[in-house]
Formats: C-alpha cells, structure tokens, sequence
C-alpha cells in the first residue's frame, strides 16, 4: 500500500470522579485543541468521562446510563477527527470498562477491556467483567445498536485497535492476536498510577511493543490526583518500530496536556535495530513532583482554603511544609502566577493584578503565606533547636507561623487523672501515658486553626512509622490528609537533604543537622526515634521483606543474617517489628487519606489488608532458628 500519513494526538487529562461539568469540559477543549493541529486520531484517557475512581458506583446502572447521555454530547463535539475516550457501560447485566471510537460524529463501536487489575491498589475485578478474546457482540442504547468487543478499526487505510491499561502488562496481551490481522497502529487509554521509578516500565513497555509489533503506539494517561489517594503522572507515549517520536513532561498542574505526532504508514516499515530508554530517574524529583501536585488537586477539588501544619521542626512536619511551598512553585512555574491563583479558588487573596506587578518570587512567598499556617506547639521537653528549626523554615518559605505551649492543658489534664486515680503520674510507672498526653493535647489548638481558616490538617506520620504505631492516636496523627504516609523514613530524610542542596529551600538546613525524635520524654533521655525502635533502615527492609516481597518471619531472619547483621540482633529487632506491626494494625485502618508513592504502601484501604486481630505471628517468632 502506498504510504499514509496520519497526525495523532494523545491528551492527558485531570479528571474528578462525578465532576461532569469539569471533565466534559477538559474532553471539550482536548478535543478543539487537537483539531486545531489538524489531527486524524486523537487517544483520551481510560473511563474519562466519570473519571477512573468512581469505585462501587460502577455498579449502579444509573451511572452507566447517565455517562451515555455525556457520551453522546461528546459526540457532537467530534467533527472532523476521530476520539478514542474511555466509558464504562452495562451490557446483559455485566460491566464493562471500553474505549470508544467516535469518527466524525459517529460512534463506530466499543473495545472492552480484556485483562482487568486486579493487584496492589487496583480492584477492577470488583466492578467490571472481562471481554473474551476474539468475540464481537451488538448492544442497544436508546434504540441503536452499537458493536462491542475485541474490534479492529480504520482510518484512512490504517488498521488500528485497542490496549486498554492492564491489557499491555500481560504476556497473552491483545497486541499478539492484533498483529497478524494486519494492524499497524495500536491505542491504548490508561489509568495507570503513579509510583517512582513506574515511568521507567511503562515507556519500556510502549517502545518495546513498537518494535515487537512493528507498528505505532500511542498511549495516553489521567494526570493528578483524581479521586484522593491515587496520583497520575499524565504521560502521553507516541513511538513506532522501536523509536519514540513524542513524550510530554509529567506531573504538570494543566487540566489537558496534549502532544501529537505526524506517524507514517507504509508496507515497508523502517525498523530500527535500537531502543531508546530514558536516562536514570530521580526519585528525589519524582516524589516531589507527585506530592505537589496530590496536594494541589487535593486542596482544590475538597474546595479548601490551603493547609494547617504542626510544625514540630522535625523531618516529618518539615517535608510537609516544603511540600506546600513546592506546590506553589511548580504550579507557578506549570501555569504561570494568574492561572495558579486563579484555579485555587481562594478566598481572601488579593486581586489578580496585584501579583502581576510583583516579582515572581514575592509572589511565590505570599502566596505560600495564604495557603499554609503552621504553629510550633512547644512543651517543657522541647528543645531550642526544634523551636529553631520550625521558625526558620516557615520563615524561609513565606508561612504564616504561629508559636506557643501546651504544658498547662498537659498539667491540667494529668492533674484530673492523678486526682481520679489518687497517686501520681510517673515516668517510671506511666511512660507512654505522659508521652502521649503531650502529642494529643496539640491536636484540638491546630484543629483550630484549620476550621477557622476552612483548611486541611495536615497529619505528619510516615510509612515507618506506622508501621510500628510509632504514633500517637489523635494526637500527631489527627489530619485530614496524610501525605507522607507512604514514604519510608530513611528515603524521607535522604528528600530533605536533596531538597535543600539540588532546590535550594535552605531553611531545612535546621531540620537535616537533627537526628529524628518524638522530643516526649524529658530532655536529660536525650530520646531518638532510633533509640526507641531501631535503625530506620532495618526496619524499612524488614516491612519490605515481609509485606512486598510476602517473606515469612524466618526468610526475613535469614536475609538480615546473610547481609551481614549479627543474628542476635536481627532476631530482637524482627520480634519487635511483628509485635509492633500486629498490635498496631487499627492504628493504620484510621489514618487520614495517603498518597500512594511507592510501589507500594501501607494503606488498608488501597494496598495492604491485615486482620485487627490476630494470632500476632505469635508460633513463628518463637520458632525463629538461624
């Protein structure tokens, strides 16, 4: 066949579940944009139009119905060109997640997807039935048939067909069956989530499939944090034969970012011998990247006026605070000022002209004072140096901070029980008690301010953390968003260090010069969250071991032995982490929302399930042997 040329566009878009009236306009003006470079295909990410995360509610049928209806506007929209979006709907009474393919105005049919994830964080097989290979039905919608299935289409002499997200991970994926039916272009909408290094993979996956399939692949990705938890980075992928034509910049703060290709069709494709890869990732810059951004599309779409923060000057609360003041920044830097400060929607800002006659980084500092207040909530056992740290940073960075003491509401309330139970409290007889009494009378004070600002608490815990329960129940832990709830410590306090020396936010040269305490105990015990629990980077490989890699307590004995830790002391740390972890499992199932960053995380309501109750691996820890 002679050659053909055909200009495809892939959109990411950051979609809310629910949100019609924002998601159908970001399909609207993804669509206008890519007619207006002309473009013959345009691909749009997986079940766009609801958004990926309406979870249950894909099992009521009115939703199906009413996303038709949307549908159906979408249609009208598509003069000219061919959309390719994702749409769920109910065919005999099962769900099933498609991509649909609208030709000028036309629905021409619906690809259901065939493989459904089903691990980590993904529960598809919950709401949706997978579509058999090969097989091609008829469904009706108000009185027209349309055809669903495994279907190969056309556009100006080019065969394409569909991979839909989990469709491409497989082995058996649909790809080997489309190749010898003559297909030379495959489309593949997605909601794939974020976690570090992921990108790596998925660009891996594309490129590869070009060369192996010899053909085209054009992918597209949801961007943001749709529903809460999960992020999306945006990719957009277009690679043929092995090359990759087109690759957009992740993790931006549009509503629809959009990149196209010009891609050439002939019977002689030009295969290349070569696959280009991505240079080495930064996780550093991922994971800040990925938690700016939660946090914005977090603060915006709960309708929020910004963040309160405990600000104790540890590593914890101090990324947190940075993570704000990133936000503002890369936002700035993604939308320009005006467009940022117009997309927050807050109140009490002043108007837009004004921080058109500012220079960007005043701007850049006031706007951090109107999103983030932060109050250093000092007792008799905190230190100067965490006073100074927290004051120094919030200083640095524009937030609003305020500072006092909560010793008189913690002698006030260990008073009443002393009185209650008539003998009085000691660090002897009562350690825990007296630790946590501090950590929980800070809670009401900065639940305060964040009601009176109509903004979100910010909880400070992180993976390590509440791994052990090394926490404090309605005290550190009280928020209405945990963001770093799954980062593990080391690679927490590893971010700060880079944050400070690669972006230069100085203020937390304080915080990097400490080692990481709870500042409960009286200071002459000079405690240390290391003191009390171990080494952070053993405590991080043994919950990797036992929960990512399903390790039993021995195999996890035997790996720290065989890396070099005296077995003695491996054995008394592994105890003491499958004690901790046991005992603490409710602490975990009532933690604030967390973002998932990692490839995986502690979360029972999105990765990790564990009983409440259980037997505490109580007959394998006493069988530990070396």
């Amino acid at each position: 066949m002679e050659d053909t040329k055909l200009i495809l566009a892939g959109a990411a878009l950051n979609q809310t579940p629910l949100d019609w009236e924002s998601n159908l306009l970001n399909i609207k003006n993804a669509i206008d944009e890519a007619r207006s470079h002309k473009v013959d295909i345009l691909l749009l990410p997986e079940l766009c139009i609801t958004g990926y995360g309406c979870e249950d509610l894909f099992l009521s049928p009115w939703l199906a119905d009413k996303t038709f209806e949307k549908l159906l506007e979408v249609k009208e929209w598509c003069e000219g060109l061919t959309v390719c979006l994702g749409v769920h709907l109910i065919h005999q009474r099962d769900v099933y997640n498609t991509a649909c393919v609208i030709k000028n105005k036309e629905i021409v049919g619906f690809t259901a997807k065939q493989f459904l994830a089903r691990d980590g964080v993904h529960y598809e097989p919950r709401w949706f039935t997978p579509w058999p290979a090969n097989r091609i039905e008829e469904f009706e919608m108000l009185g027209q048939l349309y055809p669903i299935g495994d279907i190969i289409y056309e556009e100006q002499g080019v065969k394409y067909a569909f991979e839909i997200c989990e469709d491409a991970w497989r082995p058996d994926r649909p790809a080997e069956r489309h190749m010898p039916k003559g297909v030379q272009l495959i489309l593949n909408p997605s909601a794939s989530h974020f976690a570090m290094s992921k990108t790596d993979l998925r660009h891996r996956l594309v490129v590869e499939a070009s060369k192996t399939y010899q053909c085209a692949y054009l992918y597209a990705n949801l961007l943001g944090n749709e529903a809460g938890r999960m992020i999306y980075d945006g990719e957009v992928l277009i690679a043929q034969n092995g090359k990759l034509i087109r690759r957009n910049e992740l993790l931006c703060f549009k509503d629809v970012d959009l990149e196209f290709a010009e891609v050439c069709f002939g019977s002689d494709p030009d295969i290349t011998d070569t696959i280009e890869y991505l240079p080495p990732i930064d996780e550093n810059k991922e994971v800040i990247a990925a938690l700016s951004l939660g946090l914005f599309d977090y603060m915006r779409k709960s309708y929020s006026r910004g963040f309160v923060l405990s600000l104790s000057g540890g590593a914890d609360s101090s990324l947190c605070a940075v993570a704000v003041a990133e936000m503002v920044r890369r936002g700035i830097e993604s939308l320009g000022v005006l467009v940022f400060v117009a997309k927050t929607r807050m109140f009490g800002m002043p108007e837009l002209a004004h921080f058109e006659s500012i220079p960007v980084e005043q701007a850049r500092k006031e706007l951090v004072g109107h999103m983030l207040t932060c109050a250093y909530q000092g007792t008799v056992n905190s230190s100067d140096d965490t006073y100074t740290s927290a004051k120094e940073l919030a200083a640095s960075i524009g937030a609003k901070f305020y500072k006092w003491t909560i010793d008189e509401e913690v002698t006030s309330y260990a008073g009443k029980i002393e009185q209650a139970i008539e003998r009085p409290l000691t660090w002897e007889q009562d350690d825990i008690t007296l630790q946590n009494i501090q950590a929980r009378v800070r809670a009401p004070a900065i639940w305060m301010l964040a009601n009176i600002n109509n903004a979100l608490l910010m909880a400070t815990s992180n993976r390590s953390e509440a791994a052990v329960g090394y926490a404090t129940m309605d005290g550190d832990t009280a928020g209405s968003i945990s963001p770093i709830a799954g980062i593990d410590k080391a690679f927490l306090r590893q971010v700060l260090i880079w944050m400070q020396t690669e972006l230069g936010y100085e203020g937390l040269q304080y915080v990097n010069k400490l080692q990481p305490t709870a500042e409960l105990r009286p200071a002459s015990e000079a405690q240390t969250d290391e003191k009390d629990l171990m080494p952070y980077e053993i405590l991080n490989q043994i919950e990797r071991l036992a929960f990512y890699d399903r390790v039993s307590p021995q195999q996890v004995l035997d790996r720290l032995v065989s890396d070099g830790l005296a077995a003695e002391t491996a054995q008394e740390y592994i105890q003491k982490f499958f004690r901790l972890w046991t005992r603490n499992q409710w602490k975990r199932e009532r933690y604030a929302p967390a973002f998932h960053l990692d490839d995986y995380n502690l979360d029972p309501r999105s990765w990790l399930r564990f009983p409440i109750l259980s037997g505490g691996y109580r007959d394998e820890l006493q069988n530990l042997r070396v």
